[in-house]
């Protein structure tokens, strides 16, 4: 088999213990013909990603953020964009005053934060994004105004209060949203509808003439298993879920200990 395109998650996986990229990941991915397609999928938004594409020698690729809700070809131009109606998203506005809880809203590239504190300065070291500094309230006007919805909603704080909301939400809007716990003090939501795997069978259909049989793939989370299991070669990092290494074609090293690189190296032979 000759594989024609890698799509990586980032977080987790792609990174180091730096939350940078290697300087082996980079010598590895420069040996790859510059037409071959380095996908990242990821549940950040695109500004959040293009830096690593850049620093990656990979400009002009294709992205998929918020882990599928938009999808967008090589030049940039949107494939798809799915977001959670406004009203879904007030609702959840709702529950998340009922405590203590950070509230993050996604939509493109825009990234809207109520405040300064912990929670939003920890996702600007993270993603080196700067986000618009405004009020959930003033966000939910302005999207009301405009029609808009979001392409993420994302909660942190303490671990309890998220058991706690994410239980709520699961109970009253499991059939609309995608709850993601990324991490104990943390819940990414989502449309229902998306994922990694239609995403990138998207991009294949829409800009390449392959399938996903001829991808390798790279994942660590309970977000990552469709697009595992979805390609040719589903690869697992050694910090991976249970339930992903499962279903993964292959295992590599800790997203610390550069495993992406090198099962990249692995099957460069299968690529040129």
């Amino acid at each position: 088999m000759k594989y024609k395109a890698v799509c990586s998650d980032i977080d987790g996986t792609l990174l180091n213990s730096e939350r940078d990229l290697s300087d082996r990941l980079k010598r590895v991915i420069s040996k790859l013909p510059e037409d071959f397609p380095v996908i990242l999928a990821s549940s950040r938004m695109p500004k959040a990603m293009n830096h690593l594409l850049r620093d990656l020698g990979r400009e002009n690729n294709p992205l998929i953020s918020y882990n599928g809700g938009l999808v967008q070809n090589a030049n940039g131009e949107t494939l798809q964009s799915t977001t959670i109606p406004l009203g879904l998203v007030e609702k959840i506005f709702q529950f998340v005053s009922k405590t203590s809880l950070h509230i993050s809203l996604y939509h493109g590239d825009d990234w809207y934060e109520p405040k300064e504190d912990y929670w939003s300065k920890r996702e600007i070291i993270n993603t080196k994004a700067e986000p618009i500094w405004m009020s959930t309230e003033e966000v939910l006007k302005l999207w009301s105004e405009s029609d808009t919805g979001a392409h993420k909603v994302m909660t942190m704080g303490d671990s309890q209060e998220i058991s706690w909301l994410f239980g709520e939400l699961h109970l009253l809007f499991s059939k609309e949203l995608h709850l993601y716990r990324s991490k104990q003090t943390y819940i990414e939501i989502a449309p229902k509808s998306i994922s990694k795997a239609t995403a990138l069978r998207l991009i294949l259909e829409k800009c390449y003439d392959f399938s996903m049989q001829e991808v390798i793939a790279f994942g660590d989370n309970y977000n990552d298993i469709d697009l595992i299991q979805a390609v040719g070669m589903g690869v697992a990092v050694a910090n991976a879920r249970p339930e992903l290494k499962m279903v993964a074609n292959d295992y590599t090293l800790h997203h610390k200990e550069d495993g992406v690189a090198l099962s990249i190296e692995k099957y460069l032979d299968q690529i040129i």
